[in-house]
């Protein structure tokens, strides 16, 4: 398989994990819906990284220490780590592990925008300028 096919596939799968999150959320399980949104925000990001430096981060330390050199770089990766970060907090940190997820309008709005950062992060790899 190629990285092209890898980065695709990994794409997908997001975008899966993005849907079942989204039917979670509707199916009232909003601590579930928040960590399959954030699995679905770290494949995408996996995606990006692969796309831009050959490698996919085995573990999310090393995405989020990519994302941040991306970032450093190229201000165009700035949306996308700042949003990966609040995201990793509220999703990942405060509602899967420590149960904070009160229904209301920050967890859900983040789970609900789940699929527009992917199309970013797909804009990102589909836009990025020639090696």
């Amino acid at each position: 398989m190629t990285t092209v096919d890898t980065v695709q596939s990994i794409f997908n799968d997001a975008e899966g994990m993005a849907h079942q999150a989204i039917e979670r959320l509707e199916q009232g399980d909003i601590r579930d819906a928040a960590e399959k949104a954030w699995c679905s925000i770290l494949r995408a990001t996996n995606a990006v990284v692969l796309a831009y430096t050959g490698t996919e981060p085995a573990r999310t330390p090393q995405t989020t220490m990519s994302l941040d050199s991306l970032a450093e770089r190229d201000p165009r990766f700035n949306s996308l780590k700042n949003r990966y970060f609040s995201r990793q907090e509220t999703l990942h940190g405060l509602c899967f592990y420590l149960g904070i997820c009160e229904p209301g309008e920050a967890i859900e709005r983040r789970i609900r925008e789940t699929p527009q950062y992917i199309r970013d992060a797909k804009a990102l790899v589909e836009n990025r300028p020639p090696a």
